[in-house]
């Protein structure tokens, strides 16, 4: 004899499994879309330094009705910076999406970011070379950090070689780093004497931890600096020489009302510059 709960509980049973095939369902179609996406990334591009590279490119400050000044990204994105099928970006959670501005939204979180030279640089490479296949950027810029702070063995460091490993684990090939950093380091006369020694040590650690001895680096020489010792820190920019490693210059580059940061237009032709220079390391 069949128990009268019965019907109800093979019924039940019937709905949870019809839940739980649901369940699955999505959850595949979701590791799908992400591994797809990590399967097709075949160029991977480290952005890393400070608030220039990170993008201030738009933002201003803005006065609310309450009489408060904040900063905010006027949400403005011109034609070199549109997102492409073909660029991704590695999200914080470490998963491909694809990229838009501002790239480190969710990477220099206690700052108001807006466009910074990687879409333009990414789209450059592109349109340079349409067969190039997909490219991964890697965001890894904090704005106002010294390079003491981008030592190896810091939260800094292991925080781009962590997230430069993961972006591996779909496949691809770690293609180039772009650095654009020393604006904090032009504050202190220590800190400027010091900086050409810092920044070679950084870059062979960066080259020995992941494993790439010639890995391509473009570095950028400041345009601006809050602090006196600008000079200095471009000098030990533009003369330090390794193997494969680029120097553009930023000076003259338009800048803001604060003038440190980078305009829209000036970041689009950073990205350029950064691009022309990449190209020229494969030569």
């Amino acid at each position: 004899m069949f128990s009268k709960f019965e019907p109800v509980f093979w019924k039940t049973m019937h709905s949870l499994l019809f839940l739980m095939f649901l369940v699955h369902t999505a959850w595949v179609a979701t590791a799908n879309v992400t591994n797809g996406c990590a399967s097709k990334v075949k160029n991977i591009f480290i952005l890393s330094g400070q608030s220039n590279m990170s993008g201030r490119g738009g933002v201003f400050n803005h006065t609310s009705p309450a009489g408060m000044v904040n900063l905010t990204w006027d949400g403005v994105v011109p034609p070199e910076c549109q997102p492409n099928p073909s660029i991704v970006r590695l999200s914080a959670e470490l998963k491909w999406v694809e990229a838009k501005e501002p790239l480190h939204k969710d990477r220099d979180v206690n700052k108001t970011c807006g466009v910074g030279p990687g879409m333009s640089f990414a789209n450059t490479l592109l349109k340079s070379d349409p067969n190039i296949g997909v490219i991964g950027l890697v965001p890894c810029a904090i704005g106002g950090t010294n390079i003491t702070q981008w030592a190896r063995g810091g939260w800094l460091y292991n925080e781009m070689i962590r997230r430069t490993k993961a972006a591996l684990q779909g496949g691809g090939t770690i293609r180039g780093m772009l650095w654009y950093q020393g604006e904090s380091d032009a504050v202190d006369p220590e800190d400027a004497a010091l900086y050409k020694g810092r920044l070679k040590k950084f870059f062979k650690h960066v080259r020995k931890d992941l494993q790439l001895p010639i890995l391509p680096i473009v570095q950028v020489a400041l345009a601006t600096a809050p602090g006196p010792y600008i000079e200095e820190i471009r000098k030990a920019q533009l003369g330090l020489k390794l193997p494969n490693l680029r120097c553009v210059d930023a000076k003259g580059l338009p800048v803001g009302p604060d003038f440190l940061h980078l305009t829209t237009p000036a970041q689009v032709q950073l990205g350029l510059m950064l691009a022309d220079a990449f190209v020229r390391t494969q030569n």
